[in-house]
């Protein structure tokens, strides 16, 4: 059940990056934090947008590590258990 909670919070961060990037702007880029170059800027928005990304990084390390029920209960081939 937890992995597909993992599941569904990592499609819908990638599935507004993908918004994102389709439109190439942000519905709120906000004023800009910390000047890059003389035209380009990290604006309050960008900040939404890692937080998203970390989330979703997060999620996915997340669902790599966790294992199911079933493979903890199982029993590994060639592995003897003492009585």
């Amino acid at each position: 059940m937890v992995r597909w909670l993992y599941v569904l919070v990592t499609g819908g961060v990638l599935t507004g990056f993908a918004f994102l990037l389709i439109t190439g702007r942000y519905i709120n880029d906000g004023p800009v934090v910390a000047s890059v170059t003389r035209n380009h800027g990290l604006h309050t928005g960008d900040l939404f947008v890692a937080a998203g990304w970390a989330v979703g990084v997060a999620s996915l390390v997340a669902l790599a590590l966790a294992q199911s029920r079933r493979e903890r209960s199982r029993p590994r081939p060639g592995v003897t258990t003492a009585p």
